[in-house]
């Protein structure tokens, strides 16, 4: 035998500069870096121009520290949103924003004053709000430089800050509506108060953990009741909070409830220890704290009298500490509550109305003040009777020594008699505030509200709550007592959470049942830093200036110099000419930091600064917390302000847990650090796992994780490398359709039906849904069967071949449309992608959404197909494992008749198969035998047309000859 040619220069394998080895963390700041320079979000606007608008309105994160892992996979997401319908070819800005107010940041700055032993109260007011704002505008800086990092495509030249000059003009604006609406008050209630950061707190800005509290039993002696028997008992009171006695002013009891007066001996002596009256569904529990547990209750207890609670009214007791006179001399009233339960405790609560809202409620409707015992650090006020300044052992009232069984409550109770029991055993959940992470109490302070349930004076007259309020005309201003027939701002809210679409839908639930039960909106905080709350108050009157043209010269002076504009020395200058500013008190209370982010939605989506938004917002996306923040407080600014959500949806998503499903924490050290993630792996595998998880539910990350997530993205990015280099120098088209094979028009038949399940996972914002199809069509359909079928055509056919052509024209199809379909995922590669074969093309996020052919196929006959493909691939790994043969090209395989669909010759399925041949028989399995045929030795198939090993088949032979012909 002659000695055999080396065809390899004959076969057309595909050519590619795009590497192998992605080289992600040393690429991408390139490609961002190019990205800036080009102003490539300016050339998007300008592209989309006149579109149909998409808006997505930002939430601001706090400019408090590093991106952390739920700061990517939120802005992820974001970004998912807006490049998704900016490929749709609507017009998607992204605005990004920070929220640059309030605690968070004023904390950090203290903290650095304490480091210094320094008292921020002896900083001038300017001067510290200055180190704070410098402060906010640091974190701003880092996290835009780490978010640009991370591929989000924003606004970054112009983001919105809460602390911009104009921003906090038109918060200060929306105040100013409430007010001249008469949706403001201030008032007295219980709020929650973190004492050791000194302010009120919103809901949301506390969390709850489980603590271990000190649990007491405290006896009140009756002294007058309608129920003879009661007179000389003793009520028995339980609490969790032994420093509320202190300030207790009140006895409730259950109307309902059933009551019984237990005459108690012990001792040797049989004694009588005390006459105790509780409810009689709890008296086991009660026995068990108060008595030794072997002693049944009939061993010592003697009823002496039983009934209902409503028996009990005008019963009065007196505090227990009565012997220090004045406030503790005053008697101690029996008050209905419905509240009062038999769940715990001894079925009778005690009241202390500046620590509890039913408190609260319950002794001011029966006459009952709050005192404002406790003072902002949480001790008790200097001139207090019991525990005041004159006494040594005074403490927050939060310290847990203070509380506990030895502390100086329960000594001076047990002193007086009065304690019954008292152990440091009950476990329970309580809040804190998530900042100092320190409890929080509830303390009954002068603060200003925005009413809930009071029927709104002013209807804003826009859209939704025209249609289902009447009043509208004119400016919809009526007088109190046309108002009854107006909407509530709870009701309001609720009109528009049915109205607004949730994604997931149990959001709607979610946001539902907190605004239902929610109280009335706490808006002030006794903070520096901040949006100051506006307003002139009448001295002696307590009400506030409600005058236009006042409020304008604010609103004016804060637009100029920012929140700083709120100073005593410009008193008379904004009260102007028409008052006396003696008679006025400035306001010194700042806002709410939840009103700073509600109000986003008015100077973002309507100042004007950017002209690409408008109001409503389409959609907002936060995780799940924000329901109760940020979600809720644009809820309500917007509805008692406009009438209506400032947004059409809303999409959650959960919180990232780590590999096992726990929380993360530094303390636990299972934190995942995104920047040291992308100095790994890359800004395009973090998309890749955040766009992969279910992220309506918590989910999870750690370093297996991501190692799972690096396998996709190898295999999406070799999906690409093959369709580079298989598309080397191509031009032309598929040529006449009659003429493109079965299996190309599958192949478009597919890629139809995926652009249409992607379109649909773009609106239903399924991204998890949208990467899992794309990534299967790219494993399953293309690399592991279209790919690997024709790779002999794309190798081995003539250059004039139609199959060829029709493949590689398919190819290019799947190309563009691919590149699009990912760039929205894998920003980087993506545009590495384009620019490998359109170096001069411009950015492919540029790009719309792909034409793609409607072909249609029998998708059900290709699936049989397929499945049979399966078996015949398992029914050869047995040999070629046993190196029987060394690929399915030496596999001569027998398939079922009847499972071979029709329309399929035996070539054509050794061909699908890629095996030497395949005849059909009888059997129901699958059956392989190593072929007998020759190989040929460029295409390396075995067929009946070899002479012999080596030598060409006719189909080679030709394509040589031809080649050979042209050389």
């Amino acid at each position: 035998m002659s000695e055999q040619r080396d065809y390899r220069d004959t076969v057309f394998l595909p050519k590619t500069d795009f590497p192998m080895k992605a080289g992600l963390p040393q690429k991408e700041p390139g490609i961002a870096s190019r990205w800036e320079n080009e102003a490539l979000y300016k050339q998007l606007r300008e592209a989309r121009e006149g579109r149909q608008k998409f808006i997505f309105h930002d939430g601001p994160p706090y400019a408090n520290g590093d991106m952390h892992i739920g700061h990517a996979l939120n802005h992820v997401l974001k970004d998912m949103v807006c490049r998704t319908q900016n490929l749709l070819g609507k017009d998607a800005p992204y605005v990004p924003g920070w929220d640059c107010h309030g605690l968070p940041i004023e904390w950090k700055v203290e903290e650095q004053y304490r480091k210094k032993k320094l008292d921020k109260n002896q900083v001038p007011a300017k001067e510290f709000r200055a180190e704070c704002r410098a402060y906010a505008q640091h974190w701003v800086d880092v996290q835009r430089e780490q978010l640009k990092r991370l591929g989000i495509m924003a606004d970054w030249d112009n983001p919105y800050l809460t602390m911009q000059f104009d921003s906090e003009a038109t918060i200060v604006a929306e105040l100013m509506k409430f007010a001249e609406a008469g949706n403001l008050y201030r008032g007295s209630k219980p709020v929650m108060w973190s004492p050791v950061e000194e302010t009120a707190l919103a809901e949301a800005e506390v969390e709850y953990e489980d603590i271990v509290s000190t649990q007491i039993d405290v006896a009140f002696e009756i002294v007058e009741s309608p129920v003879e028997e009661l007179v000389g008992a003793h009520a028995v009171i339980w609490t969790t909070t032994p420093w509320t006695i202190p300030v207790n002013q009140a006895l409730a009891y259950g109307p309902d409830v059933e009551y019984v007066l237990y005459r108690v001996r012990g001792g040797e002596s049989n004694q009588v220890l005390g006459s105790y009256l509780v409810a009689r569904e709890l008296i086991a529990d009660i026995a068990q704290r108060l008595f030794l547990p072997e002693h049944q209750p009939t061993d010592w207890m003697e009823e002496l009298w039983s009934g209902k609670g409503s028996d009990l009214a005008g019963t009065v007791a007196r505090h227990p500490m009565h012997h220090l006179g004045g406030f503790y001399a005053k008697p101690r009233p029996f008050l209905p509550g419905e509240f009062v339960t038999t769940d715990s405790g001894t079925g009778l609560v005690h009241m202390s109305p500046d620590h509890g809202e039913d408190d609260f409620e319950l002794c001011r409707a029966n006459g009952i003040e709050p005192q404002f015992a406790v003072i902002g650090d949480g001790r008790y006020r200097d001139d207090w009777p019991w525990l005041g300044a004159h006494d040594e052992r005074r403490r927050s009232v939060i310290n847990k020594p203070f509380n506990s069984p030895e502390g100086p409550i329960c000594a001076d109770l047990r002193e007086a008699g009065a304690l019954l029991a008292a152990s440091e055993d009950y476990a329970h959940s309580y809040p804190h505030s998530w900042r100092s992470k320190a409890k929080v109490i509830f303390r009954c302070t002068p603060q200003w509200f925005v009413p809930m349930d009071k029927h709104l004076a002013h209807l804003p007259a826009i859209s939704r709550a025209e249609q289902r309020w009447e009043g509208e005309g004119g400016d919809n201003t009526i007088d109190e007592a046309a108002t009854a027939g107006s909407p509530t701002l709870r009701e309001l809210a609720l009109d528009a959470i049915r109205d607004t679409r949730f994604v997931p839908e149990k959001g709607r639930n979610r946001i539902g049942s907190m605004v239902e039960g929610r109280p009335d909106w706490v808006l002030s905080r006794q903070r520096a830093w901040g949006v100051p709350i506006t307003l002139f108050v009448k001295n002696g009157t307590g009400e506030y200036l409600q005058d236009p043209e006042v409020n304008a010269r604010i609103v004016a002076a804060v637009a100029e110099e920012g929140v700083d504009a709120w100073d005593e020395a410009r008193k008379a200058e904004f009260l102007g000419s028409g008052y006396d500013a003696d008679e006025y008190e400035m306001v010194t209370d700042i806002l709410d930091v939840w009103f700073d982010s509600g109000c986003t939605h008015a100077f973002v989506l309507e100042s004007g600064r950017w002209p690409e938004m408008r109001w409503p917002a389409d959609l907002y996306l936060e995780g799940s917390d924000q329901h109760r923040g940020w979600f809720q407080s644009s809820l309500l600014e917007s509805c008692a302000t406009r009438g209506r959500a400032p947004y059409d949806e809303i999409l959650t998503h959960g919180f990232t847990m780590d590999a096992k499903g726990k929380k993360m924490s530094k303390s636990l050290g299972n934190t995942i650090d995104p920047l040291k993630v992308m100095e790994q792996y890359g800004a395009d595998i973090i998309r890749l796992w955040a766009l992969s998880v279910d992220f309506t539910e918590d989910h999870r990350i750690g370093d297996e994780i991501l190692k799972g997530v690096g396998d996709q993205y190898r295999k999406l990015r070799n999906t690409f490398r093959y369709l580079l280099g298989a598309l080397d120098g191509f031009v032309g088209d598929m040529g006449d359709a009659g003429e493109v094979p079965e299996l190309e028009l599958y192949v478009l038949a597919m890629l139809a039906d995926l652009d249409g399940k992607l379109r649909q996972a773009v609106d239903d914002y399924d991204f998890n849904a949208y990467t899992r199809l794309l990534v299967d069509f790219c494993n399953e359909d293309l690399s592991a069967f279209f790919f690997d079928i024709r790779k002999d055509s794309l190798y081995c056919d003539g250059p004039d071949s139609t199959k060829r052509n029709a493949y590689r024209t398919v190819l290019d199809l799947l190309f563009h449309a691919l590149v699009r379909y990912a760039a929205p995922v894998l920003v980087f590669t993506a545009e590495e992608v384009w620019q490998s074969r359109y170096p001069d093309g411009g950015s492919v996020h540029l790009l719309e959404w792909p034409k793609v052919p409607g072909v249609t196929a029998n998708g059900a006959r290709w699936q049989q197909l397929r499945d049979l493909r399966e078996k015949v691939m398992e029914a050869i790994e047995p040999l070629r494992r046993e190196k029987v043969i060394r690929s399915g090209l030496e596999a001569d395989v027998v398939v079922p008749a009847s499972a071979v669909p029709e329309g399929f010759t035996d070539a054509d399925l050794a061909e699908l198969f890629i095996t030497a041949s395949v005849t059909r028989g009888d059997s129901d399995a699958v059956s392989v035998t190593r072929t007998s045929d020759n190989k040929c030795g460029r295409c390396w198939r075995h067929l009946p047309s070899v002479p012999e090993d080596g030598a060409l088949c006719d189909r080679c032979e030709d394509v040589v000859a031809q080649l050979d012909g042209a050389a």
